[in-house]
């Protein structure tokens, strides 16, 4: 901005004012574009207005002008904070407003969407999906602790760090009752973690391995056998339910693998059929009547 075109002088020639032809001969007046003319006069019909304060610029104030628009000096200011602009940087703005450089880069700034105040160049801030925070209002919408520029999970408008996540959303493992962050398993549509779905005897994980359930309890292939597993009348080894011989006869207490359950004398497989009991042996229908 700089000073208008004209100047301000005291009259010591015969001339007479331009517009009201009042000499002024020992009067101050005014040249402006080759021509005399009286204070009165100049502010009347030639001052420009000042587009802060919409009053004429007379000839004793100080004018600044920039792109056809001029300011008394003292109204040229910083529309936001007052500031003078005189001999500063400044930016025209929306309505010809005049901003000082703070002002409008502060107008200019993306908006925290925690405090709604505006993040100045050289915060720290969070972005996420074309959103910004401060890092201080980046928090957690369960426990409002800052997460900043930490972990978090976001689930719809809100977020949530990883602990507050974990126990609001994560699933929870049906022995220790613990939130499962990551991997686990699922067993009868019960979610584990893979350490504590072990066998009950070993304490060996069990994921992805062959195991047997017995009143809530679980065992591996091995365990089992050891453990719980029945032994065959027949050949006394576990019946495991594994394999061959997944089907099992029951008799009197005792149990046998189906492949197992077969004449004393004959050696005929007896699974689902007829069978004869005489002292403590099993036969098939026809060999006790050869004894």
């Amino acid at each position: 901005a700089g000073p208008g075109s004209y100047t301000v002088g005291t009259m010591s020639e015969r001339f007479d004012c331009h517009y009201c032809r009042d000499p002024l001969h020992g009067k101050k007046y005014v040249q402006k574009e080759g021509r005399h003319c009286c204070v009165k006069c100049f502010e009347k019909i030639c001052a420009n207005t000042c587009i802060e304060c919409k009053k004429p610029i007379g000839a004793d104030s100080k004018e600044l002008h920039f792109k056809n628009r001029y300011w008394h000096d003292s109204c040229f200011r910083c529309f936001k904070c007052y500031t003078s602009l005189v001999n500063e940087p400044f930016m025209l703005r929306e309505n010809n407003k005049v901003w000082c450089s703070n002002c409008t880069a502060t107008a200019d700034a993306p908006r925290c969407k925690g405090c709604f105040k505006p993040i100045i160049a050289g915060d720290q801030n969070v972005e996420y999906k074309k959103m910004a925070w401060h890092k201080d209002c980046f928090t957690c919408s369960q426990c409002k602790q800052v997460i900043g520029s930490g972990s978090f999970f976001p689930k719809g408008d809100d977020f949530y760090c990883v602990s507050c996540h974990e126990h609001k959303f994560a699933k929870t493992c049906a022995k220790c009752k613990n939130p499962i962050t990551s991997g686990g398993l699922t067993y009868q549509e019960q979610p584990w973690h893979s350490e504590c779905f072990i066998c009950s005897n070993c304490k060996k994980q069990l994921g992805g391995k062959r195991f047997t359930a017995v009143e809530d309890q679980f065992y591996c292939v091995d365990c089992y056998k050891e453990c719980v597993a029945k032994k065959c009348a027949g050949c006394k080894n576990p019946i495991t339910g594994f394999g061959r011989g997944t089907s099992v006869v029951n008799y009197e207490d005792e149990s046998w693998h189906d492949y197992c359950f077969k004449c004393t004398k004959c050696a005929r497989g007896l699974a689902n059929k007829r069978f004869v009991c005489h002292n403590g042996k099993i036969y098939c229908a026809e060999c006790p009547k050869r004894l």
